[in-house]
């Protein structure tokens, strides 16, 4: 590249808005490859570029102008960004629980767990201030409300899905049990919300909830740990957690209060039907023996 090529982008997200801030003065090919970044950046990593020009309506040619305009030597140097937020950065956890087992020390490990997910739940009211009202007013106004987690996604995913339905009926979780995603995914309907829960390494069932919520024309709903995850780039809105840990694997301590914060503000817009519909519903759970009678003195 000559010296007075612009300097790439360092990672997805600067890559993204360098294209957004930048379309309007782009050309006419080039806006329309633009265009197809910025709508379906899922493809990029497992398409090739000739697919990925057709799909855009453009010459493969014009992808790698596209890339040097924006500082890349080619093609392949911009594709890498997209390849990167898709894997997520993430070290092996077998990478990770070496160091551990190398460094262990118990009260060292205690005080740096406690120090870590303190500094996780804390990064929650700057990340989600705005847009946990809008998700919230997102799930409400949903005929129907799905969600969806995956592996270690599945506690976050049925927490929120447990307790939002102790006050609201509509409320269904995509478990994927026996093979039966496709199955779970014929039932969304255009006036439902999906909620999606994922974080690096992003699982493929997520990215396939997500693409098939956006293509049934659904409102999605990302609880995920970065604004250019697979899920964050399909989603009408988008709640953030850290799932930083100085253990070998994620914490998802952040992700649970982001999602019990999100059903407090739910409950909070449905007011005295909630409290209803609680007590509705916490009397059957007496009455069907689900928690332990208290003892008599």
């Amino acid at each position: 590249m000559s010296s007075d090529s612009p300097t790439p982008p360092q990672d997805l997200e600067a890559l993204l808005a360098r294209l957004r801030a930048s379309f309007p003065t782009l050309s006419t090919q080039f806006q329309g490859g633009a265009r197809y970044l910025l709508d379906h950046p899922q493809d990029v990593p497992v398409l090739s570029m000739r697919k990925i020009a057709a799909s855009a309506g453009v010459q493969p040619a014009t992808l790698v102008r596209l890339s040097q305009h924006l500082g890349f030597e080619g093609w392949q140097g911009l594709r890498e960004l997209f390849v990167d937020a898709l894997r997520g950065g993430s070290q092996p956890y077998a990478h990770r629980a070496r160091k551990v087992v190398r460094e262990s020390s118990a009260s060292r490990m205690l005080g740096e767990m406690l120090d870590a997910q303190h500094h996780n739940l804390d990064l929650i009211a700057a990340s989600n201030e705005k847009t946990l009202p809008q998700a919230a007013e997102l799930l409400s106004q949903a005929a129907c409300v799905h969600v969806a987690g995956f592996r270690s996604c599945f506690p976050i995913a049925f927490t929120f899905h447990y307790v939002y339905r102790l006050f609201r009926s509509s409320v269904h979780l995509i478990r994927a049990d026996a093979g039966t995603l496709e199955m779970e995914l014929r039932g969304l309907a255009p006036k439902d919300a999906v909620v999606v829960v994922s974080f690096a390494p992003y699982s493929h069932e997520s990215i396939r909830v997500a693409a098939a919520a956006r293509e049934c024309g659904c409102k999605v709903i990302a609880l995920t740990d970065s604004t250019v995850s697979p899920m964050a780039l399909a989603a009408d809105c988008t709640l953030l957690f850290s799932v930083e840990s100085p253990s070998f694997f994620p914490s998802i301590t952040a992700g649970v209060a982001v999602a019990e914060a999100l059903v407090e503000q739910l409950l909070a817009r449905k007011g005295k039907g909630a409290i209803r519909a609680l007590e509705q519903a916490e009397g059957e759970l007496h009455r069907t023996g689900a928690y332990v009678a208290a003892g008599r003195g």
